[in-house]
């Protein structure tokens, strides 16, 4: 799932850490990656290392650099929803990393101040905008004004099972642990019961590789003629995807942030955000993974088009595509 975006981007890794495996805890994937760490920095004796967003790589990557007495940037910094259990375990990672981080470059205002309220010192914080955003806008650029890449995309999708662009479609998307097993078997049934309730509009799920997630998503979905599903997208073909869509169902992060620019109405399925700009700005709305929940607020925007019309403004609080280049001048 990384390579193909490191290729997109003409980025060739010097060091891989080679920890993936199937059902790993998080204990696990902690210590594997400081141990391996250890070695990368030893060895390559950096001044200062970037760490991004919120993963379990970022707090143990910003430890392993701690330990060394290495100056950590982190980037993306300052997101919180105020409840340590959510998401899980990624708030608790970005507030373990701020702890650690020299510097902190916040993607708005109220991450910054976030930060300022957990005693960050302000003069350590720049606000940057998301790179989420500049990566994003750059291949839309890359789509845009290239007939023969829109093409290209669009075999993509055919080959893998999803060739109706033309109609109207809803992006699914769901990844996070704090919604494996009884989350997950909710979300799966309030997409069962769109799909047979609406006929004419298309379900798209890129189902994630964990088994957590497939195996529900399998069972539950498998058979219904409106809901197609495929192997996680090349992000390239996912971005083509998102902008096609009519609405997005996610527990992600970082589409929060993508689908503002796009005008696509999002529905979060999860309980907290750690993104309220995306609720304030109207583009966002959390449903939790209650079954209830998601079908009532999706149905809504399927049949109520001044409803759609009012949460598809395309307004971005994230960001206008220049956080690298601000994040560099910083450094």
């Amino acid at each position: 799932m990384l390579d193909q975006v490191l290729t997109l981007f003409e980025i060739a890794p010097d060091y891989d850490l080679d920890i993936m495996q199937p059902n790993q805890s998080l204990s696990d994937i902690t210590s594997n990656i400081l141990n391996k760490m250890e070695c990368v920095l030893d060895d390559f004796e950096p001044d200062i290392m970037l760490v991004h967003g919120d993963t379990t790589t970022t707090f143990t990557a910003s430890l392993a650099g701690f330990y060394k007495k290495i100056f950590v940037g982190h980037v993306e910094a300052g997101l919180r929803t105020g409840d340590i259990y959510s998401p899980w375990p990624e708030e608790a990672n970005r507030k373990l990393t701020s702890v650690i981080a020299n510097f902190h470059f916040s993607p708005t205002q109220k991450s910054k101040e976030n930060l300022i309220n957990e005693n960050v010192d302000s003069t350590n914080i720049e606000v940057t905008g998301n790179t989420v955003i500049d990566a994003m806008m750059m291949v839309l650029r890359k789509i845009e004004s290239n007939h023969n890449l829109r093409n290209r995309l669009e075999r993509i999708l055919h080959e893998y099972g999803f060739a109706r662009l033309d109609r109207k479609f809803i992006l699914i998307t769901g990844h996070r642990r704090e919604n494996f097993g009884d989350g997950f078997l909710n979300i799966c049934a309030a997409i069962n019961e769109l799909a047979l309730n609406n006929p004419n509009v298309e379900f798209v799920y890129p189902v994630h590789l964990n088994s957590n997630v497939e195996r529900p998503a399998r069972e539950i979905l498998s058979n219904i003629p409106n809901v197609t599903l495929i192997e996680p997208l090349q992000y390239e073909v996912f971005i083509y995807l998102m902008s096609k869509s009519y609405l997005i169902l996610t527990d992600s992060g970082g589409i929060q942030e993508e689908a503002p620019s796009l005008g696509k109405p999002v529905l979060v399925m999860r309980d907290t955000t750690e993104r309220p700009e995306a609720i304030e700005a109207g583009t966002v709305k959390l449903v939790g993974s209650n079954k209830k929940m998601i079908v009532q607020s999706a149905q809504e925007l399927i049949d109520n088009q001044s409803e759609y019309k009012k949460m598809s403004h395309a307004h971005n609080p994230f960001g206008d595509g220049s956080a690298a280049k601000k994040i560099v001048e910083s450094l």
